[in-house]
């Protein structure tokens, strides 16, 4: 199967480039169809990319069919490999944790390399299967279909599966969370979907601009609406504490501008943008403001359109869920004492990475009960182990973990159990990072606690661009 793939991507990546006498005719061509053409390039070789993690995918569970195969044939006890395991247990290749598969929707860039003010699409569902379709959604908020909108909803449904497939494995956990607060606040229950076109579903998403979690808020508007951001804490990345403050933040949009459409723009680039539009256009709707608004605010209510559509008719086109281990059922648990992650991992038995995946507002793994009560989140089936043992938790290894300051290897090798000071007020050696796949200026700083401006005076940077590879200074020692 290795060869196949290895070959596979050969022969396509060579299919991917002109031959030297179709290179000739690029002298005759505009700027404009030179880049076109290089965008369809790139587009074609990450869907090249694509096909190739597919491969190793099966062949990773090929090399478990093979497994159970080989133990049957030499009479060894049954094991299966398939069967959902309970929450505590390792994973498989074909079950992924909710951790892997943030990372596996941060770094996929399907759909990302589209020119969606210029593209076209085509698709072979008639365009009055489409809008019968958005009919029958009955949407609380109006779903107008016009190219635009189509657009999206072809790019969605039919250029991103595997995207989609990471997306529709992390609804499965998150969604119910997001209606449990529309619901609270009386909104539309459509309003979940915005968090599929802010993060991807990512919790701890962080974009180049410093706008953090799944509902991408920056600092101030998280500071307005009541999120907690300190040394420990950062609630934009809580999935209850951030839809929490995004429901009444729209809520508040919705009582300025009165229509649906003009307040989840406002989520994107700020009221005083739609207001600017407002004025402009002398009209009060979205279709009559679009040209005025930002450019990346002007696709935000189509692609949302869009994502609703893909999720509801993900059968008709063949999208099926990433396989991911959840825990059915979370127990919420307040603490007032400081608890790190590790003193609950190695008396209970959870993984780091599961802790962190249920409470991903702790980046630093501690849990500041001493300043207040905080909120810890558990899998249900360790609950009355948790009620059991926690003098013991709350005891185990605290002077080493809380006094002598100990490194997670988990996030990044960074110290955890003291507050980490900024990166910048070192005096010693420099510290490097070398650039990643998908990395940002932005989570590059947030990592290292440091700012984007900082990293950018260090490095003589005049942009936010970076390449993969690129080793960036990122403080002192």
């Amino acid at each position: 199967m290795k060869k196949t793939y290895t070959l596979l991507t050969v022969l396509l990546l060579a299919a991917a480039f002109p031959t030297a006498a179709e290179a000739q005719i690029f002298d005759h061509k505009s700027r404009k169809e030179l880049e076109r053409e290089n965008d369809q390039l790139r587009q074609r070789l990450e869907a090249l990319r694509q096909e190739v993690e597919i491969l190793r995918e099966r062949d990773s569970i090929q090399t478990a069919v093979n497994a159970v195969v080989e133990n049957e044939a030499a009479g060894m006890e049954e094991v299966d490999y398939f069967d959902t395991p309970s929450y505590s247990d390792n994973t498989t290749d074909s079950l992924l944790s909710v951790w892997y598969l943030h990372r596996q929707a941060r770094e996929n860039n399907q759909g990302s390399g589209y020119d969606m003010d210029s593209v076209r699409f085509t698709t072979e569902v008639p365009d009055k299967v489409l809008i019968e379709r958005l009919q029958r959604m009955n949407s609380f908020i109006q779903l107008p279909y016009n190219e635009t909108v189509k657009n999206y909803m072809v790019l969605y449904s039919e250029k991103m599966p595997t995207k989609m497939g990471q997306i529709l494995g992390l609804a499965q956990y998150y969604m119910p969370i997001f209606e449990e607060a529309f619901r609270k606040y009386e909104l539309p229950l459509e309003l979940k979907y915005m968090a599929i076109i802010e993060s991807a579903l990512n919790p701890v998403a962080v974009s180049r601009v410093g706008a953090t979690g799944m509902w991408q808020f920056m600092h101030a508007t998280a500071r307005n609406y009541g999120l907690r951001i300190d040394s420990y804490i950062d609630e934009r990345m809580d999935p209850v504490a951030s839809v929490d403050a995004a429901a009444r933040y729209l809520r508040d949009a919705y009582r300025i501008f009165g229509d649906w459409s003009l307040a989840i723009s406002s989520y994107n680039c700020g009221s005083g943008n739609v207001n600017k539009a407002i004025k402009r256009s002398g009209r009060r709707d979205f279709w009559s403001i679009y040209p005025y608004l930002p450019r990346e605010t002007r696709g935000y209510v189509p692609a949302m359109v869009g994502a609703m559509y893909a999720v509801n008719y993900a059968k008709e086109y063949g999208l099926e869920p990433t396989p991911v281990q959840i825990p059915e059922h979370v127990d919420t648990f307040l603490v007032n004492r400081n608890l790190h992650f590790r003193q609950i991992s190695e008396i209970l038995g959870i993984p780091i990475d599961d802790l962190r995946d249920l409470n991903p507002q702790y980046y630093k793994d501690i849990v500041p009960g001493a300043q207040g009560e905080q909120v810890l989140r558990l899998p249900y089936n360790y609950s009355n182990a948790f009620l059991d043992k926690q003098d013991t938790i709350y005891k185990h290894k605290a002077s080493e973990i809380f006094l002598a300051g100990s490194v997670d290897e988990g996030r990044g090798g960074r110290p955890t159990a003291k507050p980490a000071k900024p990166a910048s007020g070192g005096t010693g050696q420099w510290v490097y990072y070398k650039v990643r796949r998908g990395d940002t200026l932005g989570r590059i700083a947030s990592r290292n606690h440091t700012t984007v401006r900082n990293i950018k005076n260090w490095n003589g940077l005049r942009s936010d661009r970076i390449r993969e590879g690129q080793r960036l200074k990122v403080g002192r020692r």
